[in-house]
Formats: C-alpha cells, sequence, structure tokens
C-alpha cells in the first residue's frame, strides 16, 4: 500500500466507523455464530502473495463483524462498561503512525512527559491529593494494561516492602488478603506469585463490603496461624454487586499493621470519584489519608492507602486500554521492578531528570496510552465527563424503580451501586433452590436470544441477575423498552413455567 493508497483506505476507514455508530441498533447485540464458524472462514495460512486492500476490507465485513459482541451497543447491560469515543479513535490512528515501545524517555519524550501530566489530571479529576501526583516527586501515576496487571505489579511491590521490614519471614507462609468480593485477579495474583490467597467472608447485612471488625477477626485467625499476608486487595465496587469497602474502617485497623500493604481495586466504580456527590460514598477522604507514626510525623504506614487503580476503559470514555494506578511511593515500584542493563542507561535517566517507566512496570515495552486519554479529557472536559457519568447513574436509578415495581416477583438483591443493579427473581417459598433455578432458567432464556446482553453472577449460593449501564449509546428509551419488552414477559414467562403465574 502506498501514501496515496492509504489515504483513501483511510478516509473509507473513518466513513466506516461513522456508518458503525450510525447502524449499531441495526445489529444483534450478541452474534448468532457458533464456536468455530469464524476461524472456519479464514484460511489455515497467510497468503504467499499479498492480496489487494479491498478484497481485505471487504473481510471486516464478511469474516469479522458476524462474530463482534457489540459492547457499544446500547442494550448491552453485561459485565461492565467498555467505552469508546471517536477522540480515542482519533488518538489510535495517531498512535499507529508514530509507533514506539516507551520503555524510556529517551524512546519518546512525549510518550513519557504527557503521561506524568496526564496522570495528573486524572488524579486530580478524582478528587486525590497531592500526594497521589507526579507532580509531588514522591508519587505518581503509571497507565497499564487492565486492573488484574495493577494488582499483580504492586503485589510484587508489596511482597518486596513485606519482606525488608520482616526479614526473618517463612516466604511459603505470605499470604494476599481479600474478600469474597475480591475479583478474581486476587486468586490470579496469588496463583502467580507462588503465595496463599484468603478471602475474608463478606456479609449481607453490609452489603457485601469488608467492614473492619471481619478484617480484624481475619487478621488475628492469619496470625494464629502463622500466616503473613503482605497486601490487602480493598475493592470500590465489586463486580458482583458493585459493594464498596468501607475504607474508613479498614484504614483503622490496618494502621496497627503497619507491615499490611492496602491497594484499592477500583477498576470499574472508581471514575465515579468525580462526582463529588459520589466521594463520601467511595471513601475519599481516607483514600486520602496520611498515617503517623508514634511521634506524629507523617509517612509511609500502617492506616492509609498505598496504591490505587481505576480504569478509564470502562465508564471513562476512553478506549480500552487505559488502566490507571497511582501510588503514593513510587520507590516501592522502582526497587522492585528497576533492572537496568547498560544498554538501556541514557544521560537524562542517570541524572534523575526522568521518569523511565519500564521501572514501575512488569513490562519493557509501553504503548502511548496517554494520548487517548490527553484527547478525550480536552474534548469532553470535566463537565462532560462527569455529565457521562451521571446519565448512566441515572438510567441504573431507572432499572432501579422498575425491579421495585415488580414487588413480589423479583427483588433487589442488594442496592444499586452506581450504574449497577443486581436482582433476582424470588419464590413465594423462599427457596433458594427453587430460587436458584427461577434465575437460571430466566438466564437461559436471555442468552438464547441476540438483542440483549445481561450476565448473572452466585453470591453466597445466591443466583443473581446483574444490570450493568454503561454504553454511551443506552438512551432511556433502551432502558425502558428492555424492560417493557425483554425483561419483563420473560420473567412473567419463566415465573409461569414454575406454576407461580405470569402475573
Amino acid at each position: 500500500m502506498d501514501r496515496e493508497q492509504f489515504r483513501q483506505a483511510g478516509y473509507a476507514a473513518v466513513d466506516r466507523v461513522c456508518d458503525y455508530f450510525d447502524s449499531i441498533e441495526q445489529h444483534d447485540v450478541v452474534p448468532k455464530v457458533s464456536p468455530g464458524r469464524i476461524a472456519s472462514m479464514i484460511e489455515r495460512q497467510a497468503p504467499k502473495e499479498g492480496e489487494p486492500w479491498e478484497k481485505i476490507a471487504q473481510d471486516f465485513d464478511r469474516v469479522i463483524m458476524p462474530g463482534i459482541t457489540h459492547w457499544q451497543h446500547p442494550n448491552f447491560y453485561a459485565y461492565f462498561p467498555a467505552n469508546t469515543t471517536y477522540e480515542s479513535i482519533l488518538a489510535d490512528i495517531h498512535l499507529g503512525a508514530v509507533s514506539n515501545p516507551g520503555f524510556n524517555w529517551l524512546c519518546s519524550p512525549s510518550c513519557t512527559e504527557l503521561e506524568t501530566v496526564v496522570m495528573d489530571w486524572v488524579a486530580k479529576l478524582l478528587g486525590l491529593d497531592q500526594s497521589w501526583w507526579n507532580e509531588s516527586k514522591t508519587g505518581g501515576g503509571i497507565i497499564m494494561g487492565n486492573a488484574s496487571e495493577a494488582a499483580l505489579t504492586v503485589s510484587i511491590a508489596a511482597r518486596q516492602r513485606f519482606l525488608q521490614l520482616e526479614p526473618s519471614t517463612d516466604t511459603s507462609k505470605l499470604v494476599i488478603l481479600g474478600t469474597t468480593q475480591t475479583h478474581s485477579l486476587g486468586a490470579k495474583t496469588a496463583r502467580i506469585l507462588g503465595v496463599g490467597f484468603v478471602a475474608i467472608p463478606t456479609r449481607a447485612e453490609d452489603n457485601w463490603a469488608l467492614r473492619g471488625d471481619n478484617l480484624e477477626a481475619a487478621l488475628t485467625e492469619l496470625e494464629n496461624r502463622g500466616r503473613k499476608p503482605f497486601i490487602l486487595l480493598a475493592t470500590i465496587g465489586t463486580t458482583s454487586t458493585g459493594a464498596v469497602d468501607n475504607l474508613a474502617e479498614i484504614t483503622s485497623v490496618t494502621a496497627h499493621h503497619p507491615s499490611l500493604f492496602l491497594h484499592i481495586d477500583a477498576a470499574w466504580a472508581g471514575v465515579y470519584l468525580a462526582l463529588e456527590e459520589c466521594r463520601r460514598e467511595c471513601f475519599l477522604e481516607a483514600i486520602n489519608a496520611k498515617a503517623k507514626d508514634a511521634n506524629g510525623t507523617t509517612g509511609i504506614a500502617g492506616g492509609e492507602v498505598h496504591s490505587f487503580c481505576t480504569n478509564l476503559h470502562k465508564s471513562g470514555l476512553v478506549t480500552f486500554q487505559a488502566s490507571c494506578l497511582w501510588i503514593r511511593d513510587y520507590t516501592l515500584l522502582s526497587s522492585a521492578l528497576d533492572v537496568t542493563p547498560h544498554y538501556l542507561r541514557t544521560p537524562q535517566s542517570q541524572s534523575s531528570l526522568v521518569v523511565d517507566y519500564r521501572n514501575w512496570s512488569l513490562f519493557l515495552g509501553r504503548r502511548f496510552h496517554s494520548l487517548k486519554v490527553w484527547y478525550t479529557l480536552r474534548s469532553f472536559g470535566v463537565a462532560g465527563f462527569q455529565a457521562h457519568l451521571r446519565k448512566l447513574i441515572d438510567l441504573a436509578k431507572l432499572v432501579d424503580r422498575f425491579v421495585k415495581e415488580e414487588q413480589g416477583r423479583i427483588e433487589l438483591f442488594t442496592p444499586r451501586n452506581f450504574s449497577l443493579v443486581v436482582f433476582r427473581i424470588i419464590h413465594p417459598s423462599g427457596d433458594v433452590v427453587l430460587e436458584n433455578r427461577l434465575n437460571s432458567a430466566f438466564m437461559k432464556k436471555v442468552n438464547e436470544r441476540n438483542d440483549i446482553m445481561l450476565t448473572e453472577t452466585c453470591v453466597e449460593g445466591k443466583v443473581c441477575i446483574r444490570f450493568a449501564v454503561g454504553s454511551r449509546e443506552t438512551q432511556e428509551r433502551h432502558i425502558r423498552e428492555s424492560w417493557e419488552r425483554v425483561i419483563r414477559p420473560l420473567i412473567r414467562e419463566v415465573r409461569t413455567e414454575f406454576g407461580l403465574g405470569g402475573a
């Protein structure tokens, strides 16, 4: 492809993107393909001779689109939001032209310096205080691929920190601490690091959030068993129920356990800190609180949050991947991860004038993700970003209202959290086994459709339905139509099949 061919193909591709969003409601949310169908349409090996671009472009519609699950569809209510925007798409086009691996400042100064500034933009947008900013020269932020990568990265730093504080520790006794609502990233991180994972049970009366008393009880039990928790993964917005762990109580407990590193996984819900009205609910004051030692001096110690992560590529309007990790003391990362052979040394790095983000992360090469964050925040502005989040909450409130109107047939499993509503179909007997069968039967019917997508979860043995509002394309009419034309009729249908009557 020469320059002129690229120009024409680029114009056509932009038109194709615009046409896609103009027609997105005409697509099925879930593709009508069986496993192996897409693979069967692709040649078993690359062509010996190059093919014309026109044929390649046509195969996007012929081969790829039939197998796409449309996360931007207004009736996609599954998993978590995965926003994209025209601004982010344009950034990815520009990044394709200046592709660079970003492993040190000299690779492309713009790549590093934009990230340091933009991460401070986002920190300020969320209300994180100066101790989290790159400007502070002690803390700072970095863009990673996803929250799982962030959790693994800080767990490596936390393990090294713990072993420095307690050097006689038998490493076979180390454990990562989470809850029964912690995302599976916790157990996976533990498996990668070869340590144990302990899930503290949470309670329905606490809306499945971790409280100070059950944390204290868990720490005491672990101590009695000789286990050594070196990091606690607390959550703002758990995947199953949207629960927010009580950080105020948690930090009161961790103040007496100074070796315990505290990481906040706010992958989905952390962006809601951009709204003043959500900051109390998200415990912003506890996130920003600084610990004090016995002499009253401030320091990195027990009783404060050490790291915080949220994903802009969920409800934050930025195309995947854009997971933002902040840490209060960046040397915890660099001391654990900095490996600098001679060929990576530069005068700028050795003079400590610049940040080399490879020393804060697991990988050497890094993408220039900050450009799409920069474009998006400049285009939407703080007001536009906040308006988007408030719209998602308002739409979820409508779902919440619809659930409450079905009293006696369905119920909220837990109070609405941000833009997530979790409900379940109930049985007059209250028998959990029968109710689980009802909810599974409902989800089976939903999964047989292609015009809507929901997901289920199971909490303490109870099957529940998750309705996650997130697409920028979703309007009130989509919520109403989904409820009236799909969800409510399917609930009545499954209740009738179980002999409960459709009313």
